[in-house]
């Protein structure tokens, strides 16, 4: 497919400078962080992750892709829980893809 990949981590898993985004959790706050030369300016992103419950995590990633002048071009979860809402979180204007939906 000739992509590249990029981590988004919980603070201090990665190894070199990083940029860093907190968000709020239903019982307190958490944070993640990305290399902060991991997305060229401009570069189209799409995000992937594992579940879509509250959105604060999506809505973290996406802060944080941003703030290094990376542009989304989609968000693509393997599981949603479409209970929780989570979507209102994500921008309107996003592809959102799920596989799996309860």
């Amino acid at each position: 497919m000739g992509k590249g990949f990029i981590p988004i981590r919980k603070p201090g898993k990665l190894p070199s400078k990083t940029e860093k985004v907190s968000y709020e959790l239903e019982y307190g706050t958490d944070s993640l962080e990305i290399h902060t030369n991991a997305v060229e300016p401009g570069k189209r992103v799409l995000i992937v992750d594992d579940l879509l419950a509250t959105g604060g995590t999506a809505e973290a990633a996406i802060k944080l892709v941003k703030k290094i002048g990376g542009v989304i071009v989609g968000i693509a979860f393997m599981i949603e829980l479409k209970f929780l809402e989570g979507r209102k979180k994500l921008p309107e204007d996003c592809q959102i893809t799920t596989l799996i939906t309860f």
